[in-house]
């Protein structure tokens, strides 16, 4: 059988503006062309290699309610690829869900004005495409869990947090169990989902997710049903079943979002598809790169120049870059941020110049030891020496306990 190459990819989060400025050529902010652009790289590649069928796994937009500029910007992708006789699978994302029930989602467009080619999907179920060769393959689709769809009134009486995400996490298994028992073992079958699994590393798709999350097991999608299990939501490039069939493979993002995917590859997947075996490949876009520069100048005569001398042996052009600097107090006024910034001339953009004083350390804990504070506690001593307004401490250590506590 001759295999189905598939284009996966998912989490653009078009609308994404931090660490950006406006972009005078077009109009738009700069970071939000970087993501952009990025899409159009796995765009190009999918009309230049013979590509069958894209699976967009979810999160086309930051926000449920994008602009129109951002709109056009992500339609004009998808028609070229729909226009080349590219079938393309939109899933619905927590990022694309409307903010009230009945409500359209970001992507429903596509399906309202009926474009040919584009199938946008918002409900479990199992579909039969027909791919730009020819060739059928099945796709069964499982957006972004909703609670309120997937439990009813009575469900929810009298039940705890844990007591409701495990009862979720029950629907969500057997609703892909259903699925897989329809598919037709003639034929490829692919699962695109948009959900956390078990096992997985995060990304920084923890400071972006809306609402508390629903994890599924592994052992739920590794199963011959599937050939192939396409996966969006988190951001972090990985495969969860090691090595073995089918590949349970998420994407990740495609570009990174802040500080905490540094390091992280960004790009998309290609897979070749056949009923029983798959191989497939991560391809590299070019992510626009974050550099720290760390520096302790405590020991240094020239604190300035130490720090100077250790920026220009990093490669920061057209980078976003951030500089922390550990010093004495004493030092603090030799630190200078013009110099510093004009050493920075090169950059993107600098996120921030941050000067660790060693007085810091101690009015942070107000003389206490830090082995002798709770996690909640050194918590409260750290967003206090960040200026957090009260309100938001109280909110922010509430959802803290939540996790100290071992909860979702």
């Amino acid at each position: 059988m001759t295999s189905i190459r598939i284009l996966h990819l998912a989490d653009l989060h078009i609308g994404m503006e931090n660490y950006g400025r406006l972009d005078p050529a077009t109009g738009v902010n700069g970071r939000v062309m970087d993501f952009l652009r990025r899409f159009s790289e796995a765009v190009d590649y999918a009309l230049a290699n013979e590509v069958d069928l894209v699976l967009f796994a979810g999160d086309a937009y930051k926000t449920r309610d994008p602009n129109s500029t951002y709109r056009r910007e992500f339609a004009r992708r998808i028609k070229r690829l729909a226009g080349a006789g590219i079938p393309v699978v939109l899933l619905v994302g927590n990022h694309d869900l409307p903010a009230q029930d009945k409500r359209a989602s970001s992507i429903e467009i596509f399906r309202t004005l009926e474009v040919p080619n584009v199938l946008v999907a918002s409900h479990d179920h199992l579909h039969t495409i027909t791919t730009r060769r020819g060739a059928p393959i099945q796709v069964a689709t499982v957006p972004y869990p909703i609670r309120q769809r997937l439990l009813t009134q009575d469900e929810h009486k009298d039940m705890t947090i844990a007591e409701l995400d495990a009862l979720v996490q029950q629907v969500v298994a057997e609703n892909i169990q259903a699925l897989a028992d329809q598919v037709d073992p003639s034929l490829p079958a692919v699962l695109v989902g948009h959900f956390s699994v078990s096992d997985a590393q995060y990304g920084s798709e923890r400071s972006v997710m809306l609402g508390r999350d629903v994890v599924v097991l592994k052992s739920v999608l590794a199963v011959p049903a599937w050939d192939y299990v396409a996966l969006g939501h988190i951001h972090r490039h990985q495969e969860l079943n090691g090595g073995q069939q089918p590949p349970i493979v998420y994407a990740g993002s495609l570009e990174r979002i802040d500080f905490g995917e540094e390091k992280e590859p960004k790009g998309f997947v290609v897979a070749d598809v056949r009923r029983g075996h798959t191989e497939w490949e991560f391809h590299r876009v070019q992510a626009r790169r974050f550099v720290t520069i760390r520096q302790d100048v405590r020991d240094h005569a020239d604190p300035l120049a130490a720090l100077l001398e250790t920026i220009s042996r990093h490669d920061i052009a057209d980078a976003i870059v951030r500089v922390i600097v550990q010093a004495r107090p004493e030092q603090e006024g030799l630190l200078r941020d013009g110099d510093i910034r004009r050493a920075l001339g090169e950059a993107y953009f600098v996120a921030s110049i941050s000067k660790e004083m060693e007085r810091n350390y101690r009015q942070r804990l107000g003389g206490e030891s830090p082995e002798e504070l709770t996690p909640a506690e050194l918590l409260a001593h750290f967003l206090q020496s960040k200026n957090t307004p009260p309100e938001r401490v109280d909110l922010l250590l509430q959802h803290a306990e939540e996790i100290f506590q071992g909860e979702p």
